[in-house]
């Protein structure tokens, strides 16, 4: 019997700053998540990556559904690596690029201010974050 798959649907919705991290997950919108996140314009998600080797195209198939509905109202994704910086995935690399967005991949701290910075100055922005400790 397999278990039943939990659900990734935005629980905050809209925009949010970013406002506390680690112990194993984010502050935003005035609540705590344990794990990794999706941010975007139209709110904030779980995420199931744990690590970088899980960030695939299905870490942001979210976005790319809103992306669908609505084109062009995100340019740009950061992508936080966790801990330490680390490469983006290929595959998750070659499924942005194949929507036309431009991402940048860093250590999930710099990742979560330079979220912040862009959310105050209006840009269409998105974040991909995994928890760290």
């Amino acid at each position: 019997m397999s278990a039943a798959r939990p659900r990734f649907d935005a629980f905050a919705p809209g925009a949010h700053m970013i406002d506390a991290f680690g112990a194993g997950g984010f502050r935003f919108a005035g609540m705590s998540h344990v794990g990794s996140i999706l941010a975007t314009p139209k709110g904030i998600s779980a995420v199931a990556a744990t690590d970088v080797n899980g960030l695939d195209a299905s870490a942001v198939q979210r976005l790319f559904d809103e992306l669908a509905a609505t084109p062009g109202y995100v340019e740009f994704v950061v992508i936080g690596t966790g801990a330490k910086m680390a490469r983006t995935p290929a595959a998750l690399a070659a499924a942005l690029r194949a929507k036309g967005l431009r991402f940048d991949a860093m250590a999930t701290g710099p990742a979560s201010r330079v979220y912040n910075i862009m959310i105050g100055e209006s840009r269409r922005v998105a974040a991909l974050l995994l928890a760290v400790p």
